[in-house]
């Protein structure tokens, strides 16, 4: 079996998705004995934002320059490795609302036409839909359901929405909420998501 490991936090040793993607990859290992993992930190090794000259490309045009060229083998690799994946584990902390600028990045990357969806006549279907997904999802504030602030959450429900639109089925969230709300918030927090990544795991 094969782990993808993605981080997407800027914040280094003192992230919450960080901390809670590593709890839960410790825990797969743990329960898929000879279990290979792959490791992608999107903060440490960004994909670029695409462009017109990576659609261009992807059509068959000539990358530009030497940069791009690179950049589009990079994506190419995102790619390859979502598809051999069996477990995807994703660290995706809550930025103003939404995911992080460097995971849109690489979903710009995997969210490819002919490989892991497709336009049928009867509407678009998900191509990658045999794998498990795991969200370590860490949010400042409060926006779970019947939260006050429930309809500012445009990350784990497009999270949803767009692993949904790609097929896959086994989607899974461990959340920490509140962790900017003082040390004795984060740390409750913390202690509840490890209990769930145990329970994940069981």
């Amino acid at each position: 079996m094969k782990l993808l490991h993605i981080d997407s936090s800027i914040l280094g040793a003192g992230s919450v998705s960080r901390t809670l993607s590593a709890a839960i990859v410790a825990a797969q290992t743990a329960q898929h004995p000879g279990l290979e993992i792959v490791r992608r930190d999107l903060a440490a090794q960004p994909l670029d934002h695409l462009t017109g000259a990576h659609l261009a490309a992807g059509q068959g045009a000539t990358p530009e320059n030497a940069a791009l060229a690179a950049d589009i083998a990079s994506g190419q690799a995102a790619l390859d490795e979502f598809l051999a994946a069996d477990i995807v584990v994703i660290g995706a902390p809550m930025y103003n609302f939404s995911i992080s600028t460097q995971l849109k990045a690489w979903i710009d990357r995997v969210a490819v036409a002919g490989r892991t969806f497709r336009y049928t006549e009867n509407g678009p279907e998900g191509l990658a839909g045999d794998k498990t997904v795991i969200i370590a999802s860490s949010r400042g504030g409060h926006y779970g359901e019947g939260a006050p602030a429930a309809g500012l959450d445009h990350q784990e429900t497009y999270l949803k929405g767009l692993f949904g639109f790609l097929g896959v089925t086994d989607l899974r969230f461990i959340r920490a909420e509140g962790v900017a709300l003082g040390e004795e918030a984060r740390g409750k927090s913390l202690e509840a998501a490890q209990g769930e990544i145990l329970k994940l795991a069981a």
